[in-house]
Formats: C-alpha cells, sequence, structure tokens
C-alpha cells in the first residue's frame, strides 16, 4: 500500500459537501436509474460523502480507498447501506469478489495512478466486477484546460473554521506542471483571522506525484477494456465538453 498522502488533511471540512452533492445528484440520478442492480462501486471513496448519498437513496454502496485514514473516518459514519474497505483500484478482483450494477470515480482519485498500465488495469478490472449493461460514472478535473491555460492551482475554497468562529479556513490546491504529463499537486489548508498577526497561517500541506490524465487517453483505455458505449460532458449539467474551456470530464461509460 503506498504512502497515506492524505492522513492529515481533514478533506471532509474542505468541500462544501451540501453544494457540491446537491449539483451532482441530478446526473446521477439519471445516469444510475438504467444500472441493472442497486449495488454501486464508488471508487476512491474518500471520506464517504457520495457513497452515503448513494445509499440514503436506496442503493447498497461498496467504498474502495487506498487511503487507511480515508476509510476509517468514512466507516466511523457509514450508516445503513454504505461499506467501506481498504484497497487499490488497480487491482479489484483482490478487493472484491461481488459483481455490481455501476460505478463512480469521482473527484480527483484516478490521476493517483500515474502510469498507462495502472489505467488499463483499473479499466480491465472494473469491467470485470460489473453486471452486463452497467453504467461507470468518472469525473476527474479537466487537465487539457489546465495544460493549455498554464494554470498553476484550482479555484480557492473559503469555509468556516469548526474550531474557530473568528476564523475562516482556505483550501489551497496548487499545482506544478511537469513532462510527461505529470503534476505535482499540493494540497494545503491555511487559517485565516484577519485580527491577527500574521494574519493567515499554514495548518497542514502535502506534497503528491499525479497524472493529468486527458479525455482522449481515458476514452481510449475504456474501449479497450470493453466498454462500448461512452459519452463524454464539460459539467454534470451535460454541457459539452470543450478541451480548454470545461473544468471537468465526466465520463459515461457502458
Amino acid at each position: 500500500m503506498s504512502e497515506d498522502h492524505y492522513a492529515k488533511l481533514e478533506y471532509r471540512k474542505l468541500i462544501k459537501w451540501d453544494d457540491r452533492l446537491r449539483r451532482e445528484w441530478p446526473f446521477l440520478d439519471e445516469v444510475l436509474t438504467s444500472a441493472p442492480s442497486r449495488s454501486v462501486l464508488d471508487l476512491g471513496s474518500g471520506t464517504g460523502e457520495h457513497a452515503r448519498l448513494l445509499a440514503a437513496h436506496g442503493f447498497e454502496v461498496l467504498g474502495i480507498d487506498s487511503s487507511p485514514s480515508m476509510i476509517e473516518k468514512a466507516a466511523a459514519s457509514a450508516g445503513d447501506g454504505a461499506r467501506f474497505v481498504l484497497g487499490d483500484m488497480r487491482d479489484l478482483g483482490s478487493v472484491t469478489r461481488e459483481r455490481f450494477g455501476a460505478a463512480i470515480c469521482l473527484g480527483n482519485a484516478l490521476p493517483h495512478l500515474r502510469g498507462e498500465d495502472d489505467l488499463r488495469r483499473f479499466a480491465s478490472g472494473l469491467r470485470e466486477v460489473l453486471l452486463a449493461g452497467a453504467p461507470v460514472v468518472i469525473q476527474i478535473i479537466n487537465y487539457d484546460r489546465i495544460e493549455a491555460k498554464r494554470e498553476r492551482a484550482l479555484p480557492l475554497s473559503f469555509l468556516a473554521d469548526p474550531d474557530d468562529p473568528d476564523a475562516s479556513i482556505i483550501f489551497l490546491r496548487a499545482m506544478e506542471l511537469l513532462p510527461d504529463r505529470r503534476i505535482i499537486f499540493m494540497p494545503a489548508t491555511l487559517r485565516m483571522r484577519t485580527d491577527r498577526e500574521p494574519p493567515i497561517e499554514l495548518v497542514s500541506s502535502r506534497r503528491v506525484e499525479i497524472r493529468g490524465w486527458r479525455r482522449d487517453e481515458l476514452e481510449q483505455v475504456l474501449r479497450d477494456a470493453g466498454f462500448n458505449a461512452i459519452e463524454i460532458w464539460g459539467s454534470y449539467q451535460k454541457a459539452p465538453f470543450e478541451a480548454e474551456e470545461s473544468r471537468d470530464v465526466i465520463v459515461v461509460a457502458r
């Protein structure tokens, strides 16, 4: 198992989850309605927000993540219909023997697979654990846009500090673009109090090397693994994908 890069990152507190899930749910609901069963595999499940959302809508969800700290936090509030296991999504056959009616892989999980062989193992293993006709939803940041515009960071997030009502938390995700589509991803948590000097302190920071997978690479690997029906969107509102403008790449494959 690889190093747990996110052990000290309070990921659950750094995303406006209510807003995010409200924005994503209509799209997920539409896709999952056609699933051949109500069992869903959540890959890179993190602290379990998507799994719990699906469970609340009547799905049986298995969340898989390679981060022990993420699995621990997710399992602590699993609730009915959601289970979480520690595992490597490149080797799904060794993690579960179940067959699923759908799968999701959302957020920045897939770029942690850095090699082409890693991505192919993921896709072929996914094909094996899904029922015939099962939909897969994959969402990642649009790295075509990031490279074209030479962007150095994702938009900042400002959140209330649960430990200090007079402070705000800033979630910074800086990036350095390297050759061969490698990216140094540097998530950092800052605490801001305007009545103090200095007004901003660094709470935590990590350095993680990831791979900026492109839309055409994802599509080709999925087709090679046997997913023949593939749709690609630029947003959860089904905006057409535009390589240099869309913020996201959202793939639905069957």
